[in-house]
């Protein structure tokens, strides 16, 4: 599948780009993707959550009443579940959310991300450029530029790139990220997903091993 490169104006450079059919031309496995996915939104979650139980509980462990003749339920003591700040039960407590996915279905969950959003013309190729300062100014001129200032876009940088991740840090709708930690979460989050030239390649290199 061959895909033409953009400069920063919107412009057909005249250059074409292959992509490849192994990375994004494949029948998407989509239980693949639910897997990475589920993996990186639990590999988020702090697992730190925690409530006091009846042990727990700062109260006086004397009966608060006699056992009998209250004409009410017998109680034993303040740490009741059954009173207003009282131990809870079966409360959460801290737990590790993460979980072990094979790399190779990692890989095959990214490839058919990439393969949906290429069917569906959300892969852009974009000439490799640069900001001397941090504008994001000049980063919004380029996502007016290709029509996508109002659409959910990752830019995929080949290298670490301060100019350009300052320029785009301020877009709630813009994400950047290198070629070497975008997640399947990253791809199916965006509508569209920009590769730079030299980015592209070298991705299409790694994720092909």
């Amino acid at each position: 599948m061959k895909v033409a490169v953009l400069d920063i104006k919107g412009k057909v450079t005249g250059k074409e780009i292959d992509l490849s059919d192994d990375i994004f031309g494949i029948e998407p496995n989509e239980h693949a993707i639910y897997l990475d996915v589920k993996q990186y939104l639990a590999n988020q979650r702090q697992g730190t959550h925690k409530s006091k139980e009846r042990a727990e509980v700062a109260y006086s462990t004397r009966k608060i009443k006699k056992q009998k003749g209250t004409g009410t339920a017998r109680a034993g003591s303040r740490k009741s579940p059954v009173f207003v700040g009282g131990g809870r039960v079966f409360g959460p407590k801290p737990r590790d959310y993460s979980f072990k996915l094979n790399k190779n279905t990692k890989r095959l969950a990214r490839k058919s991300a990439l393969s949906l959003a290429a069917k569906n013309n959300g892969i852009v190729v974009l000439e490799n450029f640069e900001f001397n300062q941090p504008k994001t100014k000049d980063f919004k001129a380029i996502l007016k530029a290709l029509d996508i200032e109002d659409k959910k876009t990752i830019f995929v940088l080949e290298g670490p790139n301060n100019n350009v991740y300052l320029s785009a840090r301020n877009l709630t709708a813009v994400n950047t990220v290198i070629g070497s930690s975008i997640s399947t979460y990253n791809i199916m989050n965006a509508q569209k997903i920009v590769f730079l030239e030299g980015a592209l390649e070298e991705f299409q290199a790694n994720l092909s091993k």
